[in-house]
């Protein structure tokens, strides 16, 4: 039987896959039916559908999107999902390197309740805009 820690770390590689696989209902998938995701302080995407439609955005303008998780710590239901993406932008064709991390509030069966997500914005739009 898998401790919490193989469980959760599993967890992490697992939505570092879903990110990278180009599948928005594989992302939407490891969140809470009634989960939500707040990016950069925007307006909360709020339900599973939301973050499907959100991750589709992604993957229009990141066809060959590749996101690696560089750590995953979590204490009780919170973790931190400490990320880097990459990817060629549809449009400019410039290749974008991103690095952030996702604050996570678990369920009691480990999806997504909440999530924080941060990342510097104007360096990610400056490196679309080349």
């Amino acid at each position: 039987m898998a401790s919490i820690r193989d469980k959760l770390n599993n967890l992490a590689r697992d939505y570092a896959i879903a990110w990278s696989s180009g599948d928005p209902e594989a992302v939407a998938g490891f969140f809470a039916p009634d989960g939500q995701i707040t990016i950069n302080r925007g307006e909360p995407i709020i339900g599973r559908a939301a973050v499907a439609e959100m991750a589709r955005g992604f993957y229009t303008d990141f066809p060959d999107l590749e996101v690696r998780c560089d750590m995953f710590r979590w204490a009780g239901s919170h973790a931190i999902f400490v990320w880097t993406l990459e990817g060629q932008h549809s449009k400019t064709g410039n290749d974008v390197v991103t690095r952030g991390w996702e604050e996570w509030e678990m369920t009691d069966t480990n999806q997504v309740q909440t999530s924080l997500v941060w990342f510097d914005a104007e360096d990610f739009q400056r490196q679309i805009d080349g």
